[in-house]
């Protein structure tokens, strides 16, 4: 068997109908399995709880899934989302301070995460190859140490099982997936996990944007100084479709906060700089708080095991979870079933493929894992319960060499296009330790260091706010 005659996907989220859509080219029939019932239009569900908070989807991306599903981000775009460059187009506050508004070198796609996701899901769903079973959840697999053979079903409102029987299962459930306690039934040792926990928390609020405010002003990112040993507190505003702006703040843990309406804007207030604030302050909300406390970066390694069964595939946040302040969600789980659609239209999936596309999986994401987990271990109060070796540097030199080229990238275009090419997963991480770039940092010049947020007068009028003369672009 190289091409599955009958393939099951665990979760019909982002992850999930991405792989469903690549599996539907090749295989006979794709059944996707999912516990919540999916709205017809892009809205909120239970089973996606951090949809609440914004999201964004990397260049890197967003290019892979306009390469899977011709016309997907044209739909997003269509239905409202922005496609904002970076950094022309945003306005941020790093650890060092704020980085320059250089020409766009990358972009990020904003809008909400029901967006995202639906119009991901009735493209793929629309030319009928690919089935959908809501309300079921998945129980166990059936098989063995081998070979993965199917999965058992329950049915959430009846309770009624029954077994789907398949050539390939892919586990896409994320987060809460039973993957673990599955491979145990099977026979198979425990899986490694990495866990590096922040205690990152979210709280999020929509309001109505001025004017003009959602395509004529920039997206805003306010974030901590890592550097000063207290808990980090973030904030950041984002467009969304609907004329509306996202309002998340956030914090690593110790950071409070806020949880209730009338600690919103102080918290905001709180921040290094008060831009999230003076944006929001006269601002209409038209939603109220929602919390969220899931930000671990969480991490499987079924590549490690001397065995792995024919017939398994997990991607997406069941494989490797992120903070998502940090974006690279959606992106990663991009990259995976990239991944499968090269194996399919390649050597297929014979005996022994499934360790190596796995293997394969896993390496592609590897780059936003360690950008994540890296970052989050620069904060108080952070949890490390890695193996990883570049997690555990006690040295304190990588961090060091970040630091450096965080500073040296807000003031300078060409390291700035090279991290930004990095971040956006366009580029490895590799290219950080490069000889050119490192050659790079050394003798590139960089302009003089910002005083204040780089908005100019004219995007300063659309949301009624007075210049800080020094640092007007």
């Amino acid at each position: 068997m190289t091409t599955p005659q009958h393939a099951v996907v665990l979760g019909a989220s982002w992850a999930g109908m991405l792989t469903a859509h690549v599996l539907a080219r090749h295989a006979r029939s794709v059944t996707v399995v999912e516990r919540d019932v999916l709205p017809g239009r892009p809205a909120q569900r239970r089973g996606l709880p951090q949809a609440r908070h914004v999201h964004v989807l990397w260049s890197g991306g967003a290019r892979i899934v306009e390469d899977l599903l011709p016309g997907a981000i044209d739909r997003v775009l269509a239905a409202g989302a922005r496609r904002v460059a970076f950094h022309e187009d945003v306005v941020t506050l790093m650890s060092h301070g704020w980085q320059h508004r250089f020409p766009a070198r990358q972009y990020v796609i904003m809008g909400g995460r029901p967006l995202l996701d639906w119009a991901v899901r009735e493209q793929v769903l629309a030319d009928g190859r690919v089935r959908l079973r809501q309300r079921t959840e998945a129980v166990s697999l059936t098989g063995d140490a081998r070979r993965v053979a199917g999965v058992e079903v329950r049915d959430v409102e009846s309770g009624a099982r029954e077994v789907l029987d398949a050539d390939l299962v892919v586990d896409a459930t994320g987060r809460g997936s039973g993957l673990r306690r599955w491979l145990s039934g099977l026979g198979l040792p425990p899986l490694d996990e990495d866990v590096v926990d922040a205690g990152i928390a979210y709280s999020t609020r929509e309001f109505v944007a001025p004017p003009g405010a959602t395509s004529g002003f920039p997206a805003v990112n306010v974030a901590a100084d890592h550097r000063v040993r207290v808990p980090g507190r973030f904030g950041v505003v984002f467009p969304q479709e609907g004329g509306r702006w996202m309002v998340t703040l956030s914090c690593t843990r110790g950071g409070g906060l806020p949880t209730r309406e009338e600690d919103f804007l102080p918290y905001a207030r709180s921040l290094r700089d008060p831009l999230v604030a003076d944006l929001i302050g006269p601002a209409e909300p038209i939603t109220p708080v929602f919390v969220s406390h899931i930000g671990a970066n969480r991490r499987l390694y079924p590549e490690r095991l001397d065995r792995w069964p024919d017939g398994l595939l997990v991607l997406g946040d069941s494989l490797a979870a992120f903070n998502p302040i940090h974006g690279h969600g959606m992106s990663a789980a991009a990259r995976a079933a990239a991944v499968l659609a090269g194996r399919l239209a390649g050597d297929g999936l014979g005996p022994g493929a499934a360790h190596e596309t796995q293997r394969e999986i896993s390496a592609a994401v590897d780059d936003p894992w360690i950008m994540a987990a890296s970052k989050d271990l620069e904060y108080v109060n952070c949890r490390n319960r890695s193996t990883d070796p570049r997690l555990n540097d006690t040295s304190g030199v990588t961090r060091q060499f970040m630091d450096l080229i965080a500073a040296k990238s807000m003031c300078s275009r060409a390291v700035s296009d090279v991290v930004t090419d990095v971040i956006s997963m366009s580029s490895p991480q590799a290219e950080l330790g490069s000889s050119d770039f490192l050659a790079l940092m050394q003798r590139d010049g960089a302009v003089a260091e910002l005083t204040g947020p780089p908005l100019s007068r004219e995007e300063l009028a659309i949301v009624n706010l007075q210049p800080r003369s020094a640092a007007l672009r």
